[in-house]
């Protein structure tokens, strides 16, 4: 497959077969997301691959958070709940999170190495017949969170990667042509 393939193909899955992602499968992955480009070979990445209790904290500390928007007690112990059971389940998950820097011009440089990373990461796992999905959000700063990922003082999640086989694949949605957004400058 053909990188500008795998770009093609790639889109955020949300429903994954049960079929487990074997450590072998994240390693590949994980090696694919080292080979981004980082200003002064910083290499600001850390992964955590959740296993089923981890990811079953992580989504008991986002349930939690959606649960409060939800008045009725029960209907929000229902939502906390079936959000940690649906993490659970999850074939994989990995918490990726950057080191954090005092510099403003390294932690910019830094998160975009990261989301390079994790663009790299998914288009791999597209070659493998994977699909990912790539969380971002406030949940990732949530103490709950980030214990449940294990996540080290010094550094900070900037998304989580749901990985697994697709159920199906979607359609790509309508995107506007490059040429949209794109000024020739002589």
């Amino acid at each position: 497959m053909h990188v500008t393939e795998a770009i093609q193909q790639r889109r955020s899955v949300k429903r994954f077969t049960d079929r487990p992602i074997s450590r072998a499968e994240l390693e590949t992955l994980l090696s694919a997301a080292t080979l981004a480009p980082n200003h002064k070979l910083t290499q600001p990445w850390r992964f955590y691959v959740l296993g089923p209790e981890a990811r079953y904290a992580y989504g008991l500390a986002l349930g939690a958070r959606k649960a409060k928007k939800i008045e009725d007690p029960q209907a929000a112990r229902t939502m906390r709940e079936n959000v940690a059971n649906e993490h659970r389940a999850l074939p994989s998950m990995i918490a990726v999170a950057i080191v954090t820097s005092e510099s403003p011009e390294t932690s910019e440089e830094d998160y975009a190495a990261v989301m390079m990373g994790i663009q790299n990461l998914a288009l791999a796992a597209v070659e493998m017949g994977l699909g990912t999905h790539i969380k971002t959000g406030a949940v990732m700063s949530d103490p709950a969170a980030r214990g449940a990922a294990g996540v080290r003082e010094g550094e900070r999640i900037v998304a989580v990667v749901n990985v697994g086989e697709p159920v199906e694949m979607t359609p790509a949605k309508k995107r506007e042509a490059a040429e949209a957004f794109t000024t020739w400058v002589a």
